[in-house]
């Protein structure tokens, strides 16, 4: 071997490499500013979540006697406050009052555990603090641990102190009385808030044994004054949960979206090196089918990738630790591959999309590569403690499912936010889709030119045309997602502000500049004819009748909880606020039924008409079912969504839909406005309607379809 053709044959290499400034991109500027930027995220993300942690005030219940001067102590520097509604069941609290309760023992084998982060305040013997002082340890089974643990799962308070009986005779005296404190180490609040409480039974503490030390003589127990233990309430599986949550979602999420890196790469850019996608367009298929075929290789390959990291993540936890604490049961890993789904969907079809503008192998990494860095790697967040699904995270794509997995290993996920995790995925998926399937369309992209990005997101004006399907998915998305961060921004505003804002700022106002804005017939686009009688009759008699249908039939399938009940009672009531009801009827009747009409009725329903009536009328029921985000909304929103675009489809008029949906809404408001009318439509009925009224209401319901079937449809 010849050293200087060795190095001649380098320094080619490594100039023709350096030449290319994507590589060069790659190597050195992306690193330079994809990691600093992930890290200062990251712990800005963190040090936010424990700046707010620490602002937010502690719940906590108080179980048992109270010595005086205790809760001054605790709950008097405004960062603790006692929920006097979470009082303890009728057994724990006779127990306590009577003295037949008692703090149970430890168990002989539980160990310690620190519920998170110190204080800064020291602990043990040398500030006269028990040894039987023991954070994290484990405690048997009882009737005051279940019920702290189910108070505390349900969210109603973060903590729950416990007074045994034996607190007011040593407070009294010269003893040492128990004091408990149960707390949930998997949330951060109620970590924070065992913390919280910890520290302020150690000032009252310090403070009896001052007084002690000043009036009296040493007894035993006389420098404890109080013998306090903090208990996790958390079961061992939502420990092992907690720890498994910081990492495993994050690995599944990345490895399994790099599955379809290449494939996707292949499959396009790859095919144009080849030489071999520019016959494409002379073959006998049209670009849908193309598109679908890749797509559906390229998402196979995806979802072999991540059951691969499913199934081996799980045999691994198995054989690292079999029977030991770090458990997760094998349907938990079914679950976070089910989970997955979603979010394969929308980064495969990101990946095809964007590959395809490469010109070759080599440009299509360069293109991808940032692309699987920025939506793969927030998933990290959840190695962040105190970061979870919530209702701002449930819209964030990627990471929304990562927390999701998250949850489901801690078993925290509740029913409506795994429905936003899930549809908010199903929407960007569906937007991914959607787009690769534009992009395959246009062969001057196919065959390597370029094309503006106004073009190819059908944004084109085009005066008196008509929207279609792909659009109006698009605007139904971007609607979506404004509504709901809108709300949650504007949520301490008011409720009637809040309403009138999403109403006419995030359906009118989007509808009209969309329509206006690129050219389309707004008369036929909005079906703004004029409205039959006859179907005005039928519009009356649906309005008037549908919503006792979806009270007294559908909402019996799926019952709402309470909480969510009482939530759309104070906005029927708009928080209470004394206001006439013609004046409800304007806010809560006439002003959804005109914004989200238009909208969903008006340019939805405009746009998806070419799928043919039955596919348009479910499609336009179903999105507006699901932009009420709330799963137990779903099902009756739905069935009021078909009545009225079938409304609008046969007689051709919004005017009718309009009309029903403002009945609808009106006669709802009137019932929780006025408790007497309410109770004598339906007496002793809360969660939904009677039998008799929902009966009448469907014989008016079926006389309005039958009525809506003499009215003939108008010409397209």
């Amino acid at each position: 071997m010849r050293p200087a053709i060795v190095f001649e044959i380098v320094r080619k290499e490594l100039t023709e490499t350096l030449r290319d400034r994507r590589t060069l991109l790659m190597m050195i500027a992306l690193p330079v500013l994809i990691y600093p930027l992930i890290i200062i995220g990251f712990s800005k993300l963190q040090l936010s979540q424990a700046e707010a942690t620490a602002e937010r005030t502690t719940r906590a219940a108080v179980w048992g006697a109270v010595p005086p001067g205790l809760l001054g102590t605790i709950f008097g520097g405004g960062k603790v406050e006692f929920e006097d509604a979470a009082a303890p069941p009728a057994p724990v609290a006779e127990g306590l009052a009577r003295g037949t309760l008692s703090r149970p023992a430890l168990l002989p084998a539980a160990a310690a555990e620190p519920p998170g982060p110190s204080d800064g305040r020291s602990s043990g013997t040398a500030r006269g603090r028990s040894d039987a002082v023991d954070r994290g340890s484990e405690e048997p089974e009882s009737p005051v641990l279940t019920a702290a643990r189910d108070l505390i799962a349900s969210r109603r308070v973060d903590a729950v102190l416990v007074l045994w009986p034996d607190v007011g005779p040593a407070v009294a005296g010269t003893g040492s009385g128990a004091v408990s404190v149960y707390f949930d180490s998997v949330r951060e609040d109620s970590a924070e808030a065992g913390r919280r409480l910890a520290s302020g039974l150690d000032e009252f503490r310090e403070d009896l044994v001052r007084r002690r030390l000043r009036d009296r003589g040493l007894d035993p127990g006389f420098s404890l004054g109080l013998d306090v233990r903090q208990t996790n309430v958390a079961p061992q599986d939502r420990r092992a949960g907690q720890i498994l949550g910081l990492f495993l979602p994050f690995l599944l999420v990345t490895m399994s979206l790099l599955g379809g890196f290449y494939p996707a790469i292949d499959l396009t850019a790859g095919e144009k090196e080849r030489g071999t996608m520019q016959t494409l367009p002379c073959a006998p298929v049209s670009p849908v089918e193309i598109v679908t075929g890749k797509y559906l290789a390229v998402w196979v390959t995806s979802l072999i990738a991540a059951l691969a990291n499913v199934v081996s993540l799980g045999a691994t936890m198995m054989r690292i630790v079999p029977g030991g604490a770090i458990s997760v049961s094998p349907s938990t890993f079914v679950l976070a591959f089910v989970m997955l789904l979603p979010v394969t969907c929308f980064i495969t079809a990101v990946f095809l999309a964007i590959a395809t503008f490469a010109k070759d192998f080599k440009d299509g990494q360069n293109f991808l590569t940032p692309v699987y860095m920025l939506l793969a790697l927030p998933a990290g967040v959840t190695m962040l403690r105190g970061i979870e699904l919530n209702s701002w995270t449930a819209f964030v794509p990627v990471v929304n499912i990562a927390l999701l997995i998250k949850a489901l290993l801690i078993g925290d996920a509740g029913a409506d936010l795994v429905f936003l995790a899930l549809l908010s995925s199903t929407a960007y998926a569906v937007l991914a889709i959607l787009l690769a399937a534009r992009v395959f369309e246009r062969e001057q992209v196919l065959l390597g030119g370029g094309e503006p990005v106004r073009s190819l997101l059908g944004l084109t004006r085009k005066r008196g045309g008509s929207p279609g399907p792909t659009l109006v998915l698009v605007a139904f998305a971007g609607v979506l997602v404004l509504t709901f961060y809108g709300s949650l921004v504007l949520r301490n505003v008011g409720t009637m502000p809040l309403l009138l804002v999403t109403e006419y700022g995030f359906f009118l106002v989007p509808t009209i500049l969309l329509v206006a804005g690129l050219g389309f017939g707004i008369r036929p686009t909005l079906s703004l004819r004029r409205p039959p009688v006859l179907g005005l009759v039928a519009a009356v008699l649906i309005g008037g009748s549908a919503w006792a249908v979806a009270s007294g039939l559908i909402i019996r399938l799926l019952p709402p909880p309470e909480s969510l009940i009482r939530a759309l009672e104070q906005l029927l009531l708009l928080d209470g606020k004394p206001m006439s009801l013609w004046a409800v009827w304007l806010l809560i009747a006439l002003t959804p039924a005109l914004c989200e009409e238009l909208f969903f009725r008006g340019l939805v329903l405009s746009g998806l008409r070419r799928l043919g009536v039955w596919p348009a009328v479910i499609a336009c029921a179903f999105l507006f079912g699901l932009a009420h985000s709330s799963i137990y909304r779903l099902l009756p929103t739905f069935f009021i969504g078909l009545l009225l675009s079938a409304l609008v489809w046969r007689t051709g008029s919004i005017w009718t839909s309009i009309v029903a949906h403002a009945l609808n809404n009106g006669i709802a408001a009137t019932l929780v406005y006025d408790k007497g009318l309410a109770a004598a439509v339906s007496p002793g009925s809360q969660a939904y309607l009677g039998w008799k009224p929902t009966l009448a209401g469907t014989i008016v319901l079926a006389l309005g379809l039958l009525l809506l079937r003499f009215v003939h449809p108008p010409k397209q």
